[in-house]
C-alpha cells in the first residue's frame, strides 16, 4: 500500500504547483485583453479544469461503465458547489459581478433541467441528448465570446513585462500538471476506496467526483490566496456547466448509458431522489442569493458545507 500513497502525495503536489501556473497564467491573460475575471474563470479557467472529468468520463463510457460517467458528472457538480465554492465562500465572501455570472448561470439550469427530463423520463441517455448537450456547449461558448468582445473589463490595461507566450505556457502547462496531478489521485484513491469495499457507484459520486474535482479546488484555493475571487466563482459554475454539457455529452454521444441503480429510496432509484434534486439545489443556494444581493455571504458557504457533509453520508449509509 505505501506506492498508492507515495503516487497519492506526488498527485497533490502536481495540483499545487499547476493551480499556480495555471490562475497566473489565466488572470495575465485576463489583464492583457481586458477582460471581466469571472468569465475568464467561467471558459478559459472552466475548460481547462474540466479536462480531467472529460477523460475519466468518456474512457468509462466507452469501457461499459455508464454509472462512473454519470456519478462522475453529477457528483462532480455537486462538490465544485457544496465543497470548493462553499471552502471559497465561507473563508472569503464578497462581492461578484452579476452580470458576468447570469450567463453561465442560465446556461448551467436549463442544461440541468433537460438532463433531469432526460433522467426523469426516459432513464436513458442516447446519442441524440449527448448531441443536444454538446450543441448546449457550442452555443454558451459562443455567447460568452460575444459578451467579452462587447464588454471589456473596464480596467486600465497597464504594461506587463511577462509575455503573451509565457502567459499562454503557464495555462497550458498548470493544466497538464492539474490533469497529471488529478488522475494520481483518482486512480490511487479509487485503489484504496476499493480496498475497503466501498461499491462503485458510491465511488463516483463521492472518491472519482473529488477527485477530477481537486483541479477545481486547486485553482479556488491558489485564487483566494492571490485575490482572485471571482475567477474561483467563475471557474466553479463553469466547471458545473461543462460537467453537464461538455462532459455528460461527449460520454453519451461516443456510449449512450443508462442511470445506474445501485440503491433504492422510497422505491425509486436513489439517484432520481437524491443525486439529482441535491445538484439542483446546492446551485440554487449559491447562485441565487448572489444575483439578487450581488454578493456571496459566509452562512451560503457555512449550509453548502452542512449538505456536501449530509450527502457523503447518505451515500455510504444507503
Amino acid at each position: 500500500m505505501l506506492k498508492p500513497v507515495l503516487l497519492f502525495l506526488l498527485g497533490l503536489v502536481c495540483l499545487v504547483r499547476g493551480g499556480d501556473w495555471f490562475v497566473d497564467g489565466a488572470v495575465g491573460v485576463a489583464r492583457r485583453f481586458r477582460l471581466p475575471e469571472l468569465l475568464i474563470g467561467a471558459t478559459v479557467v472552466s475548460i481547462g479544469t474540466t479536462l480531467p472529468e472529460v477523460m475519466v468520463s468518456v474512457t468509462s463510457a466507452l469501457r461499459g461503465h455508464g454509472e462512473i460517467a454519470y456519478g462522475n458528472a453529477v457528483g462532480s457538480v455537486i462538490c465544485n458547489t457544496a465543497l470548493i465554492a462553499a471552502l471559497t465562500v465561507a473563508v472569503r465572501p464578497g462581492r461578484i459581478d452579476r452580470d458576468a455570472l447570469k450567463t453561465p448561470a442560465a446556461f448551467f439550469f436549463a442544461a440541468a433541467a433537460f438532463y433531469a427530463l432526460v433522467a426523469y423520463t426516459s432513464g436513458y441517455f442516447s446519442r441524440c441528448v449527448g448531441v443536444a448537450l454538446l450543441a448546449m456547449f457550442a452555443a454558451y461558448m459562443a455567447v460568452t465570446v460575444r459578451q467579452m468582445r462587447a464588454k471589456p473589463d473596464a480596467a486600465p490595461d497597464a504594461a506587463r513585462e511577462t509575455p503573451l507566450r509565457r502567459e499562454l505556457l503557464g495555462l497550458v502547462a498548470g493544466a497538464a500538471l492539474i490533469a497529471l496531478g488529478a488522475d494520481l489521485l483518482v486512480d490511487n484513491g479509487t485503489l484504496l476506496a476499493r480496498a475497503l469495499g466501498v461499491p462503485e457507484s458510491v465511488i463516483a459520486l463521492t472518491f472519482v467526483a473529488l477527485g477530477t474535482s481537486l483541479p477545481e479546488l486547486a485553482t479556488a484555493v491558489t485564487s483566494l490566496v492571490k485575490g482572485h475571487g471571482a475567477l474561483s466563482l467563475g471557474n466553479v459554475v463553469g466547471a458545473n456547466l461543462f460537467n453537464l454539457v461538455l462532459v455528460s455529452g461527449a460520454s453519451v454521444a461516443l456510449a449512450p448509458f443508462a442511470i445506474p441503480q445501485s440503491a433504492v429510496i422510497a422505491g425509486r432509484n436513489a439517484s432520481l431522489v437524491l443525486d439529482i434534486p441535491v445538484m439542483f439545489a446546492v446551485m440554487l443556494l449559491l447562485t441565487v442569493p448572489a444575483l439578487m444581493r450581488g454578493k456571496l455571504a459566509r452562512w451560503q458557504g457555512a449550509a453548502l458545507l452542512c449538505i456536501y457533509a449530509a450527502f457523503c453520508a447518505a451515500q455510504f449509509l444507503m
